[in-house]
């Protein structure tokens, strides 16, 4: 393998892991941010995100010469070994209005170094972006010499390093195959399969790939109610599902809903793709209605458990909940399931208390209004009518219950992750609401 020397436009969850991943695989890589404040905490050792094994990799990075950061895109085209060869493009796409991708930052960075790129270099965009994205890049460069590239990252919040480590595959595509061969070259060493295509094809393999896993979200937590109605016990039905090879056993544990910065933006946008197409994509629109569904379904569970009725009233009942990132591991907020229930308890009434490891009090986050968060699951314990797991940290399993009961008004666990063992709870003083489980009572 031949070391490039490399340009990461976005020093972000997507950006930064990159950048240190490929120097680590031995490449000289340049990553820029349009955010000097964050290149500055990040020079000086202040890891902005809750990533495990990714602040060594960035110093390690740093202290070997392979890892540079630089404020602003156009600055890092030209580093101490010369032009850069391949600038990969990891700037925010969020949704837009109508549910859109927002590719102003995209735009901005391609119109910012199209100037400045030497002849040959190759553009990668793996930013998530929509299918067409490729041609548009291209016409707004307006140059010839510099062939444009598509490769979707496939990395998820706190197992970034290892999934980009030991990726499933890795997808290039462009109508230059010199340039995606250029491209698939970086990864060499990781002994991937390759997916070499054009790049309509591999920009709808992201948002395929997501909305596929969101299908088997929503089919499992379908599943659950299913199993709630009939007396079946879904961690039965699954494992009994999940050693088809078929099948598989990833993605099927039920839970609150889907959520966070990918699913939820990447399965809008395929819709979005398939309605500018004049089709109907009636699986994943269907997808997407039951996990709203689940979201309105956990706070049904919430009422049967404090009140005896799906329709009781919630109202000045003080719930707390325990989670509020939309998984564990990470400190993201965006998109959270557990916010977008807790959103609903509010609107019937409810006052919420919670307790999350990544979430410290005082926390500004708009999403957090209307809830009091604390620092310790006691605090979020004391004088609530229900305790509500909602992300699936593991520490949650080794909480003091019996203290925790007598915290309580009404020793009441609704367990939307299935995180706890029943039998625990019921030992510690608390009836138990799982979902699709079946409970001893005594």
């Amino acid at each position: 393998m031949f070391a490039r020397r490399i340009t990461v436009v976005g020093a972000g969850y997507v950006g930064l892991t990159t950048g240190a991943c490929l120097a680590a695989l031995g490449h000289w890589v340049t990553c820029a941010d349009a955010d000097a404040a964050l290149v500055a905490r990040l020079r000086a050792g202040e890891e902005a995100l809750r990533e495990p094994d990714l602040p060594a990799l960035v110093d390690e990075g740093l202290s070997a010469g392979r890892l540079s950061l630089v404020a602003g895109a156009a600055a890092a085209l030209s580093t101490p070994r010369g032009a850069a060869e391949v600038v990969i493009l990891c700037v925010p796409t969020p949704v837009g209005a109508g549910g859109v991708a927002d590719l102003t930052a995209l735009q901005a960075a391609v119109e910012e170094i199209g100037p400045h790129l030497a002849p040959g270099c190759v553009l990668v965009v793996k930013s998530t972006v929509p299918v067409g994205t490729a041609p548009r890049v291209r016409e707004l460069l307006g140059r010839d010499d510099v062939p444009v590239v598509s490769n979707p990252e496939f990395l998820r919040e706190g197992t970034a390093v290892h999934d980009f480590r030991h990726p499933d595959r890795i997808v290039v595509g462009s109508d230059s195959q010199d340039a995606a061969e250029r491209v698939a070259a970086l990864y060499s060493r990781l002994g991937a399969p390759t997916v070499l295509t054009d790049a309509a094809s591999a920009e709808l393999v992201k948002y395929a790939a997501n909305a596929f896993l969101a299908l088997k979200l929503s089919y499992v937590n379908a599943l659950a109610e299913l199993c709630e109605r009939v007396g079946a016990d879904v961690g039965d039905v699954t494992e009994g599902i999940g050693h088809d090879k078929r099948i598989g056993q990833a993605f099927l544990s039920p839970g609150p809903g889907w959520g966070g910065a990918t699913l939820p933006k990447d399965t809008q946008a395929l819709l979005e793709a398939a309605d500018a197409a004049d089709f109907e994509f009636r699986i994943v629109r269907a997808a997407i209605d039951t996990n709203t569904r689940q979201r309105r379904r956990m706070v049904d569970k919430v009422r049967l458990a404090v009140t005896g009725s799906r329709t009781g009233s919630l109202s000045r009942c003080r719930i707390g909940l325990l989670g509020l990132t939309f998984k564990a591991g990470t400190d993201d907020l965006r998109d959270s399931p557990a916010l977008a229930v807790a959103a609903l308890l509010r609107q019937a009434g409810a006052e919420l208390v919670a307790h999350d490891p990544a979430v410290a009090p005082g926390r500004t986050d708009p999403e957090l209004a209307g809830i009091e968060v604390v620092a310790t699951a006691e605090a979020a314990a004391r004088d609530v009518e229900a305790l509500v797991v909602l992300t699936e940290w593991p520490q949650f399993r080794t909480l003091d219950w019996p203290a925790l009961a007598g915290l309580t008004v009404r020793p009441v666990v609704v367990d939307t992750r299935n995180l706890l063992d029943p039998d625990v709870l019921r030992r510690a003083g608390f009836t138990c609401h799982p979902l699709g489980r079946r409970v001893r009572t005594t």
